[in-house]
């Protein structure tokens, strides 16, 4: 089965510095296979015929012994990436005109719900709920107006793990 880590909270500011490098090697020694990272945010892409339950707790065990600190980290099937990824409009970019986000959920926050919880001007903000994430998209003009920057501050903010549109596409179709 495919496989995507999605680590929260590393290499942020200087702080909890994780090395893909060493971390590639500490997947690898903890027997999965295929193992790649991509970019410096925490993500890894890898297999293994473990259940999902298995290679969490393989993961989250590893990732403590070897940095020596608390790493929390999703680990999604490739399917459940693709099947956020297909919830995303095509129009949907970053580029010089839009912003568009994915924030994947822990599962104490994965509900439709937590979009009304949200600090944000939803007037100038387009969000949608799928399983397991939210997506927003913002016209580049209206950031700082839409307040998204308040999501930092926000007690939700511990429960997701956010990745900008290019990186969700590229890991949900890495295997593609």
């Amino acid at each position: 089965m495919k496989y995507v880590a999605l680590l929260r909270g590393i290499n942020v500011g200087g702080n909890h510095k994780v090395e893909m490098k060493k971390l590639r090697v500490l997947f690898e020694s903890l027997g999965f296979l295929n193992v790649s990272t991509y970019i410096n945010s925490g993500n890894v892409i890898f297999e293994s015929e473990d259940k999902t339950e298995v290679v969490f707790r393989k993961v989250e065990g590893g990732l403590k012994k070897e940095f020596g600190f608390e790493i929390p980290v999703l680990v999604k099937k490739q399917s459940e990436m693709q099947k956020i990824v297909e919830a995303i409009p095509e129009g949907w970019q970053n580029d010089a005109l839009q912003r568009t986000d994915v924030a994947y959920l822990f599962a104490e926050a994965d509900s439709k719900k937590i979009i009304a919880e949200l600090p944000i001007k939803r007037e100038l903000v387009e969000i949608k709920y799928v399983k397991g994430a939210i997506i927003w998209n913002v016209k580049r003009e209206d950031v700082i107006k839409s307040h998204l920057a308040k999501i930092i501050g926000h007690k939700l903010y511990k429960s997701m793990t956010i990745r900008n549109v290019n990186t969700a596409r590229y890991l949900a179709e890495k295997y593609v």
